[in-house]
């Protein structure tokens, strides 16, 4: 059986496009603009990459702290003072804990909030612009 080819696999779409011309369409513009949509698609992508990645880096970062920190207050724990210091150190641990929890995951929602924020600004912007575009070609007809 004789295999079919798709003619448009090898058509470069933006030449196609510009060789399909109807009336009251301007294919260059239509073209341009899509272009810059994609643009802005992949801009605010690349936003939310960098973002999750500078996200990702700072928790790592505060495990590593976390970790590092637990690891001395437990070693201070077990070998120093009588049991009742021992377990008022222990609540205040627990409390300086539980403050620094809340401390970084408001960092880390601040950040979130921050590259979420800086994504939707580039495709906001792209809204505006392609909405200001189309009123153009409307008001040359």
């Amino acid at each position: 059986m004789a295999k079919q080819e798709n003619p448009f696999i090898n058509l470069d779409f933006q030449k196609m496009m510009t060789d399909f011309k109807m009336p009251g369409i301007d294919a260059d513009a239509l073209m341009n603009a899509q272009q810059k949509n994609i643009e802005a698609i992949a801009s605010a992508n690349q936003l939310a990459v960098e973002g999750m990645q500078a996200i990702g880096k700072r928790q790592a970062e505060l495990f590593q702290q976390a970790v590092e920190e637990s690891q001395k207050t437990l070693g201070e724990l077990m070998t120093q003072g009588a049991p009742e210091d021992r377990i008022a150190k222990q609540a205040e641990t627990v409390k300086t804990t539980i403050e620094r929890t809340v401390t970084n995951l408001r960092e880390i929602s601040e950040m979130l909030a921050k590259s979420n924020q800086e994504a939707f600004e580039v495709i906001n912007k792209r809204i505006t612009e392609s909405l200001e575009e189309v009123q153009s070609l409307a008001g040359k007809k």
